[in-house]
């Protein structure tokens, strides 16, 4: 999901993959291995992460390029 919202992998410590996105505060870190169930917690840092980011694209996509928003 990660992945297809634009985010990059880091490699982490041990099991742990980080992931950032030039539009994102920060970065998300999701512990195991690939193909593990996730961590309810992790799942919602996931999906707030990329309502985030979609929001910020949305933004964007509003402004004309004298950099005023679209009413």
């Amino acid at each position: 999901m990660l992945h297809q919202a634009g985010f990059t992998e880091l490699p982490g410590k041990g099991s742990h993959t980080n992931w950032v996105h030039p539009l994102y505060a920060g970065k998300i870190t999701i512990s195991g291995k690939d193909g593990a169930d996730a961590k309810r917690y992790q799942e919602q840092e996931v999906q707030q992460a990329i309502e985030e980011v979609e929001g910020k694209e949305q933004d964007d996509s509003d402004e004309v390029p004298n950099g005023d928003s679209v009413v």
